[in-house]
C-alpha cells in the first residue's frame, strides 16, 4: 500500500484571490526582504486585510535559511499568535516558514528530530499556506524543510508528512517578474525533482505521470522563460505548473544521486541549489547508467524520443539536459562555477563526507561507495563524462 499527499492547490490567472475564501483572522507571513523590495509582501496583505485579517509578519529570511533565523521567526510568532501561517517566496522562504510553524505548533521539539515516522499534532495553533513566488523549488506541496546548521556546516532535513500545506497557491503573476538568472536557476531544479522523482526506487505510477509531465512542460518553456520572461505568459504559467507539479511527483517519490551531491556543494562552496543541483544530474544519470539500473529507457521514451536501450536513452536525456544547460547559461562544471582547483581539493573528502550522509542516496538506483564519490565530484569539477 501507498499513499499520495498533497495540499488543496489553487492554481492560475489571480489564484491569489483564494486568501479571500480560506483564510481567518489572524496571518502571520514569513518572507524575505526582496519580498517586501518588490512590493509582494504588501500585495499580499492587502488581499488579506481587504477581507478583515489582521497581518504581521518576518521578512528576514535569508538563502538557504539558518536554524537561528528559524527560532527568531518561531518567537515572533509566538508573540503574534496567528491562526494562519503563509510562507511567501522562494524555496528559502518556504522551507523557513514550515520550520517556524513547526516550533510555534511544538517549541518543545528539536527540529534535528523531527522524521516521518512520528505524529507531532500540528494545527493545534495554525493552518498553514504557501504562496511561490519562484517556479522550482517545488517547497510549496513538500513534506520537508531544509534548514542550514550553520555550526556545523551542514544542511538539515526537517521533514514530516504534516508539514505538507493545507494550501498552495500557485500563481504565475508573482514568478512573472523573476530575473533570467532565477528563472534558470529555479527551472533546472524543477527539470532535477522531476527526473530523480521519476528515476527513484520508490516512484509509482502517480508519481510517474506528475514527473514525466513536469519535465515535458520544462524542456518546452523553460528557454521561452528564460529569454522572454513576462513578456511570455504562457510560459511563465506553465513553468509554475512544472515546478509544482514535478514537487508533487517527487515529494510522492524521492530524490537520489544529484540531490545528495547538490546538498553537499550547496553547503560547502555556498552554490544557488538549482542551479548545482542541475548541474550534477547529467553526472549522476550517467553514473546510475553504468550500472544498468536506471529508467532512463521508459522516460526517454516518454519524453517523446526514439531510443532502443537504457544506455541510448541515458545518453539522449544528458545530451538534451546539456543543450538546455547551455540554453539558459548554466554551468555544466564545478569549474564552470566559479570554483577554484584550490579549493575543490581543499574540500574534496568534506564533500564526500557530507554526500554520503545524505538521505538521497537510499533512493537512488547505484549507490556510490567512497572511491566513487571522489571520482564523481573530481569529474564534475572537470566536465568530464562518467566513465566507471
Amino acid at each position: 500500500m501507498w499513499y499520495f499527499r498533497s495540499p488543496l492547490i489553487a492554481f492560475g490567472e489571480d489564484a491569489l484571490s483564494h486568501l479571500e475564501q480560506n483564510i481567518c483572522s489572524r496571518v502571520f507571513i514569513v518572507t524575505d526582504a526582496v519580498m517586501q523590495e518588490l512590493g509582494h509582501l504588501q500585495h499580499v496583505i492587502d488581499r488579506l486585510k481587504s477581507c478583515g485579517a489582521e497581518c504581521d509578519f518576518f521578512a528576514e529570511v535569508e538563502p538557504d535559511p539558518g536554524v537561528e533565523t528559524v527560532q527568531r521567526c518561531a518567537a515572533r510568532m509566538h508573540e503574534f499568535a496567528p491562526d494562519w501561517v503563509i510562507g511567501l517566496g522562494g524555496g528559502s522562504s518556504l522551507d523557513a516558514a514550515k520550520a517556524a510553524w513547526f516550533l510555534y505548533e511544538r517549541p518543545d521539539v528539536d527540529l534535528a528530530a523531527v522524521t516521518p515516522f512520528e505524529q507531532f499534532g500540528l494545527r493545534s495553533k495554525a493552518r498553514f499556506a504557501t504562496i511561490p513566488t519562484t517556479a522550482g523549488s517545488g517547497a510549496e506541496v513538500t513534506a520537508a524543510a531544509v534548514i542550514t546548521d550553520i555550526a556545523r556546516m551542514r544542511k538539515m532535513e526537517v521533514a514530516s508528512f504534516e508539514l505538507i500545506p493545507d494550501v498552495s497557491i500557485v500563481d504565475p503573476w508573482f514568478s512573472s517578474q523573476l530575473s533570467p538568472r532565477l528563472t534558470a536557476d529555479t527551472g533546472i531544479d524543477a527539470l532535477t525533482h522531476a527526473v530523480e522523482g521519476f528515476t527513484s526506487t520508490f516512484a509509482n505510477d502517480f508519481s510517474d505521470a506528475l514527473c514525466l509531465h513536469a519535465a515535458r512542460l520544462v524542456f518546452e518553456y523553460l528557454p521561452r522563460a528564460y529569454h522572454h520572461g513576462m513578456n511570455d505568459p504562457e510560459a511563465r504559467e506553465k513553468m509554475a505548473n512544472a515546478a509544482t507539479l514535478a514537487a508533487l511527483g517527487m515529494g510522492n517519490s524521492h530524490i537520489a544521486l544529484a540531490h545528495a551531491m547538490g546538498h553537499s556543494a550547496g553547503t560547502v562552496f555556498s552554490l544557488p541549489h538549482g542551479r548545482v543541483t542541475g548541474l550534477f544530474l547529467p553526472y549522476a544519470i550517467e553514473f546510475t547508467a553504468m550500472s544498468g539500473a536506471g529508467r532512463y529507457l521508459e522516460l526517454a521514451r516518454g519524453l517523446g524520443w526514439t531510443v532502443e536501450d537504457e544506455a541510448q536513452a541515458a545518453a539522449s536525456i544528458v545530451t538534451a539536459l546539456h543543450d538546455l544547460l547551455r540554453e539558459v547559461e548554466q554551468p555544466l562544471s564545478l569549474k564552470e562555477a566559479g570554483i577554484s582547483r584550490e579549493d575543490f581539493e581543499a574540500n574534496l573528502e568534506s564533500l564526500c563526507d557530507r554526500m554520503e550522509m545524505d538521505s538521497a542516496l537510499a533512493t537512488g538506483r547505484r549507490f556510490p561507495y567512497r572511491e566513487h564519490s571522489m571520482l564523481l565530484f573530481t569529474y564534475a569539477y572537470e566536465g568530464q563524462s562518467i566513465d566507471f
